[in-house]
Parts: C-alpha cells; structure tokens; sequence
C-alpha cells in the first residue's frame, strides 16, 4: 500500500458536510467515488481527513490522505491530480496528489488547524452570501478580542462541544483574533492544535455575544469552567466557516505527532 496526500478545497453549501454517509451528498463520498472510477478500482477506496466540516461549511485548505495498491506511486499521483481536475464539480477541487511521506496521517499527524469565520452586522454583499453569516446588532471588534484573548491557551473546552463519547474536549487555542476587512465584514481568525465537534462556531457565538455587549468578558471566561456544554452559547450558522489551512510538523516527527495526538488528554497530565 501506498498512502497519498491529497490538499483540496470546496463551497460546503451543496454538501452535507464531509463525512459519507448514505444517501447523502458528502465531499467524501463524492471524492472516494470519483478517485474510484478515474483509477478504475474495483470498489471505492476510503478517505481521511485533517478535519470533519459539518454540512454547509466550506474549506480552502482541507488534507486528506488515501491508501492504494496500485504499482507506480508517483505515476499514480500525477494521473490521480490530472484526472479529478478534469472530471469534479465546480464546488469541489483537489489542487495536489502526492506520495505522502512515511507516517504522515492526515488527521493525527496534524499539529494545528486554523480556521476563519467571516461575518456581517451590516448589509450584506449578496455575492458573499453563501461565505458568510449576519448576525444581529454592531460587533465592537476592539471589545471582541480584548475578551477573546483569555480563551487562549490549553483548556478544557466542553462548554463549547458537542459531546462525544470517550472524546477529550480538552484544546490548546493559539491564536484567536477578529479584524474589520475593508468590505466591511468582521472576519474573526482561530487556530487550535484540533478542534471538538462545533467548537469553532460556538466560540465565534459566544464571541459575538460579547463583541455586541449582549454579554460581558466574565462570562465568557466563566464557560471555561462548565463541566459540559453551555446552553447559554449560540452556534453560529455553519456558511460563515472555512478551513483555511492544516499545520504539519517536519517529516522526521510525522509518527511521534500522530502518536501523541491519538493519546487522550488531560488538564492534569500537562499541568
């Protein structure tokens, strides 16, 4: 078996988020079953990603990594690239197939995923509509990341997550930051070593709260002492999202990386 890295990007809006399932129009099943027909395999292989997007949100940075028998890795690769650029849809592209290098892993091997949630206190542009989220009252942007900078750090962040099920919630958030852009969106910036289910767009909920005077600094702060998740914390719609980019460490710590980060978390264990 040969492992493959694929970096691609897709519009979320026609898709019910990544994950296959059946019935459904999912970016990987769309993907394992075009890559199946253009290789002509006898069944579909099956994809990994650096990160599940939930349906309706968008990446332009996604990883994923597939593995195949087949003879001529390099000769696959670049028949594999040439190929899906021709035969997907306009909403999905993958931009590079390559020989992943050993112990890569798309998912565990990643050290950080960085996203950007893009909204709207003003009239929105109806170009932008399917990238971005409006919400209710002015965002006081200044106010936004005085408060934002204490969520910062490794901490547990269930009051943020959907739960799951043996899954830690435990996140060490590096960057957090939200600009005005010159369209005069408010663009907010969040990076995480990983992210639980929702996490992202109920932090930029939470946030939004706060940026609007709706809610103050305390509180925020106070959700990171929630043993689970908060009720009070609005999950924004999912159109505003996008997966901007996925960190890898040097190919020499590639294993050690997908090692650590399939072992479970503990406040404890890194106080």
């Amino acid at each position: 078996m040969t492992r493959y890295r694929l970096d691609l990007g897709y519009d979320g809006t026609g898709f019910h988020g990544w994950a296959a399932q059946t019935g459904l129009r999912t970016v990987q099943g769309e993907l394992e079953s075009w890559i199946g027909r253009v290789l002509r395999l006898p069944a579909p292989p099956v994809l990994a990603c650096a990160g599940r997007t939930d349906a309706g949100v968008h990446a332009r940075g996604q990883v994923a990594h597939v593995d195949l028998d087949l003879s001529g890795p390099e000769d696959v690769a670049a028949t594999l690239q040439r190929r899906l650029r021709r035969a997907l849809p306009e909403d999905l592209a993958v931009h590079s197939v390559r020989v992943a290098p050993p112990g890569f892993d798309a998912r565990f091997a990643a050290i950080w995923r960085r996203y950007a949630y893009r909204l709207a206190d003003r009239t929105l542009d109806p170009l932008v509509r399917h990238t971005t989220a409006t919400v209710r009252g002015e965002v006081d942007v200044d106010r936004l990341n005085e408060a934002g900078g204490g969520l910062l750090g490794l901490h547990d962040f269930a009051a943020f997550c959907r739960a799951r099920e043996g899954a830690t919630t435990i996140r060490e958030l590096q960057v957090l930051h939200a600009v005005r852009t010159a369209d005069g969106r408010v663009e907010i910036g969040v990076r995480a070593d990983a992210f639980c289910h929702s996490m992202v767009r109920s932090l930029v909920g939470a946030l939004v709260e706060v940026g609007t005077g709706r809610r103050d600094g305390d509180w925020l702060h106070g959700l990171l002492e929630a043993p689970g998740r908060a009720g009070d914390v609005p999950v924004m719609a999912a159109r505003g999202l996008v997966l901007e980019e996925v960190g890898y460490p040097p190919d020499d710590r590639l294993a050690d990386r997908a090692r650590e980060a399939r072992a479970f978390r503990t406040l404890e264990e890194q106080s």
